[in-house]
C-alpha cells in the first residue's frame, strides 16, 4: 500500500491540542510531526509527541480483554472474549445494584484524552445507571475559580496578544514543560522588544527564556500580588480613571486590604527582599502593555483560588486590559463551542446521587459506607499513580470486594488492581472532535489506522454494556461519527463564520471569539475586584497550615513525560526517578548526590534517587513526574506524600502543598 499522510491532533492533557501529520503505511503509523498549517501550534511538537507512532505500536500495548487470575496488584490476567468480559461487568453490576443500589458503583475518569466524545463517552451511561458522580477537580479547578471571581464568564484574551506586549509575565508557569506554543511567541514577542519575567519556586527550564526571574516561597503568590498592588497605590501609579470607569470594588481593595502588605510585610512572606518587590512594582507599572500568563502551580495549594484571584486583579490597576497586548491569560473556555448536552446528556440521570471528589478516592474506597463503593469503572486516568494519597488509594483498590473494571492502553499501576481489564484505542483509532484550553482551535479526526489487535473505544464499550444492561436511549446506538455531526448541526456563537469545509476536512480551525471592547461577562459589567456573592469578597492573603516537615514537596511537571503518561516509552523514561534539594539541605543531612534516599511525612514514605540542584532554594523538595511503580526505586510513587485537602474554592487538589523530610535509605 502507498505511504499516505493525514491530518490528527494530540489527544493529552495539554493546552495546546496540537495539530499533527501522520505518516501511515501498511495500516500502521510510521511517522509523526507537527502540522505547519494550525493556526497556533504552526508544525512544532513537544519531544513526547515526536514519536507518537512509538506510543501507538508499543509492544507494552493491551491487546485483549483480560480476566484477573492473581492477587490485585500482581499483574496476573488471563484472556477472555469481549462478549464474556461485558456479561461479567454487567451481572456484578447488577448484584451490586440489587444489594448496594447503583451509588455502590463509581466511574473515574478526567483527562488521559481530551477528544470531546471519547472524554465524556461514559457520561449517559453513568447517569443513566444512576451510580455516584464524579467531582472531576484534579488539575486546577481553583485556577477557574480564581478567573471567574473577579471576571466572571469573560472570555480569555487570545494567547496571541502576548505578541503585541511588551513585558510578559510567566507566572508559576514552566511553559518548557507545560506550554511549548506560548513560550515560542514569548520568544517572539521578546524579539521584539519584550521583557520576560519568572515568577515561580525554583530555576526551572523556562528562566534560560527569561530576563529576570522571582522566586518566592511557596503559597505566597498572592501576598506578592497585594504587595505590588500596594506599591501602585502608595506611589500614585494607578489607572484611576480605569479604575473608576470599568472596575468594581478598587475603593474597598484600596481602604480595607491593602494598607496590610506593606513591602516589608510582603517580603517577610514571600522571601523577595524589599527592594525587588519596589522594583517590580515600578516596572509594571511603565509597561505600556503588561500580559501575565499564570500557570497551574499557584492554584495548587489550598489557598489557591485566592492566590489566583488577587493576580487576576493586578492587570486591572494600572489599566492593562485597554492596551494592545495587555491583560491577563488562565486559558481559554472554549466548551460553549458545542452544546455538550448532547454529549454528556444530564437529562439520563437518575434521582440525586451522591458526588465523591476525585481527589478523595482513598477515603471513598475506605471509609465510605451507606453505601461503600462497591465497583470502580476507571477509564482514561491511572489513579493508583496519580490520585492523592497513594497508601490510601491502593489500600481501596487491594479490597477483595471492590469489583475493579480498567480501560486502558497499557499495563500501568491502576490497570494492575483490575478484576477486568479492557484494551483502549488511541486517538488515530478513533473519530472525535477536539477543542483547546491555550487557544481558541477546533480540530476534527478520524480513524487513521484500524483498532490494534481488540483494542475499543469508549464510546464503543459503553455502547457495548449499555446493550447489556437493557438501555435502550438512541444514545447508546449512536456512532462517534454520528454524535459529531449532530454536535456539528447545532449553531453557538463561538463556531459563526469558521470555516466548516476546512473542519471538515479534518484542518484545525479557529472560533470566533466575541470582541471584549472594556465588556466584561460579570454580574456587574465591570471587572470586580469586589465580588459581592462570595463569602470573601475582597482578595486577601491566605496563609498554608504550618507543618513540623521543613520541606515544601513540589511535585512538578516533567520535560518528557505527563503526569503518568508516557511511561510506556523508552525513549522518554531515560532518567531515574528522582527529587532535587539545594546543597545545603543535603549537607544539612549528610546526603550524598546521586544517593538513595527516603522522604517521608504522616502519609508514608517513599524512596528517590537524590539531585542536588542549587537552582532549588532552601526549604523545597522537587520531585517532577508521576512515575509508575514499575520503574521507580521503591514501592510507592510521589503521590504518597499528597493529601486528600481541597482548594479554598473549586474542589481542587492540592500537590504543592505538602510537607516532607528527606533520610539517607535504611
Amino acid at each position: 500500500m502507498p505511504t499516505e499522510i493525514k491530518r490528527s491532533v494530540c489527544p493529552y492533557d495539554c493546552p495546546d491540542s496540537c495539530g499533527l501529520l501522520v505518516e501511515i503505511e501498511n495500516n500502521r503509523a510510521i511517522k509523526v510531526s507537527g502540522d505547519p498549517e494550525h493556526p497556533f501550534t504552526r508544525g512544532t511538537l513537544c519531544t513526547k509527541m515526536t514519536h507518537y507512532e512509538r506510543t501507538v505500536h508499543s509492544p507494552r500495548r493491551l491487546t485483549e480483554p483480560l480476566l484477573r487470575c492473581g492477587k490485585k496488584g500482581s499483574g496476573e490476567f488471563r484472556p477472555i472474549s469481549w462478549s464474556e468480559a461485558i456479561e461479567q461487568i454487567t451481572h456484578r453490576w447488577r448484584e451490586i445494584i440489587g444489594t448496594f443500589g447503583p451509588e455502590a458503583i463509581l466511574p473515574y475518569s478526567y483527562a488521559g484524552t481530551m477528544g470531546i466524545i471519547k472524554r465524556n463517552a461514559g457520561h449517559p451511561f453513568f447517569y443513566r445507571l444512576g451510580a455516584s458522580l464524579l467531582e472531576r477537580g484534579i488539575c486546577t479547578p481553583a485556577k477557574g475559580a480564581g478567573w471567574a471571581a473577579v471576571m466572571g464568564k469573560t472570555p480569555a484574551p487570545h494567547p496571541d496578544e502576548a505578541l503585541h506586549s511588551d513585558l510578559i509575565i510567566l507566572w508559576s508557569s514552566n511553559a518548557a514543560a507545560t506550554n511549548l506554543h506560548f513560550l515560542q511567541s514569548v520568544k517572539q514577542a521578546k524579539k521584539r522588544g519584550a521583557k520576560v519575567w519568572m515568577i515561580d519556586l525554583y530555576r526551572n527550564q523556562t528562566a534560560t527564556a527569561s530576563d529576570r526571574c522571582f522566586y518566592v516561597r511557596p503559597g505566597s503568590d498572592g501576598a506578592l500580588a497585594l504587595g505590588l498592588m500596594h506599591l501602585l497605590v502608595r506611589e500614585q501609579l494607578c489607572d484611576r480613571s480605569f479604575l473608576s470607569a470599568q472596575v468594581q470594588g478598587f475603593n474597598e481593595l484600596e481602604e480595607q486590604i491593602l494598607p496590610a502588605y506593606s513591602p516589608a510585610v510582603v517580603s517577610h512572606i514571600t522571601g523577595l527582599p524589599v527592594a525587588t518587590i519596589e522594583e517590580m512594582a515600578r516596572d509594571l507599572a511603565a509597561a505600556r502593555a503588561p500580559f501575565i500568563s499564570i500557570g497551574g502551580g499557584v492554584s495548587r495549594y489550598t489557598n489557591g483560588a485566592m492566590s489566583v484571584r488577587s493576580i487576576v486583579a493586578l492587570p486591572a490597576l494600572i489599566g492593562a486590559w485597554t492596551k494592545k497586548g495587555g491583560g491577563c491569560f488562565v486559558g481559554t473556555s472554549t466548551g460553549a463551542a458545542f452544546d455538550m448536552n448532547l454529549v454528556e446528556r444530564q437529562d439520563l440521570l437518575k434521582g440525586n446521587p451522591r458526588t465523591i471528589n476525585m481527589s478523595c478516592l482513598g477515603t471513598a474506597l475506605t471509609e465510605l459506607n451507606d453505601p461503600p463503593l462497591k465497583s470502580l469503572y476507571i477509564y482514561h486516568s491511572n489513579p493508583a499513580a496519580v490520585a492523592p494519597d497513594q497508601n490510601r488509594v491502593l489500600e481501596g483498590l487491594a479490597r477483595e470486594d471492590l469489583f475493579t473494571v480498567v480501560h486502558e492502553r497499557f499495563m500501568t499501576d491502576s490497570a494492575r488492581y483490575a478484576d477486568i481489564l479492557l484494551p483502549a484505542a488511541t486517538s488515530l483509532e478513533t473519530s472525535d472532535i477536539y477543542r483547546s484550553y491555550g487557544n481558541y482551535c477546533i480540530q476534527r479526526t478520524r480513524p487513521l489506522i484500524p483498532p490494534v489487535s481488540q483494542s475499543k473505544s469508549n464510546r464503543e464499550v459503553f455502547a457495548l454494556l449499555a446493550a447489556a444492561m437493557g438501555y435502550n436511549e438512541p444514545c447508546f446506538q449512536q456512532t462517534a461519527e454520528e454524535l459529531i455531526e449532530e454536535l456539528l448541526a447545532v449553531q453557538t456563537p463561538l463556531r459563526q463564520g469558521i470555516d466548516t469545509k476546512a473542519l471538515a476536512a479534518g484542518k484545525a480551525v479557529e472560533l470566533s471569539r466575541p470582541p471584549q471592547n472594556g465588556n466584561y461577562a460579570t454580574p456587574s459589567g465591570r471587572i470586580e475586584i469586589i465580588n459581592p456573592k462570595l463569602q470573601e469578597k475582597l482578595p486577601r492573603f491566605l496563609p498554608l497550615e504550618a507543618s513540623d516537615y521543613p520541606l515544601q514537596l513540589v511535585t512538578a511537571p516533567a520535560l518528557k513525560t505527563l503526569n503518568s503518561t508516557f511511561f510506556e516509552r523508552n525513549d522518554l523514561r531515560n532518567a531515574v526517578m528522582s527529587v532535587k534539594i539545594h546543597p545545603d539541605e543535603a549537607r544539612s543531612r549528610d546526603l550524598k548526590n546521586k544517593q538513595r534516599v527516603t522522604a517521608f511525612n504522616d502519609l508514608g514514605k517513599v524512596e528517590f534517587y537524590l539531585q542536588i540542584d542549587d537552582r532549588v532554594p532552601a526549604g523545597l523538595a522537587v520531585a517532577e513526574g508521576v512515575w509508575w511503580i514499575e520503574f521507580a526505586p521503591g514501592t510507592r510513587t510521589v503521590n504518597t506524600l499528597t493529601a486528600q485537602k481541597l482548594t479554598d474554592q473549586g474542589g481542587g487538589s492540592t500537590f504543592y502543598d505538602n510537607r516532607i523530610d528527606i533520610r539517607p535509605c535504611s
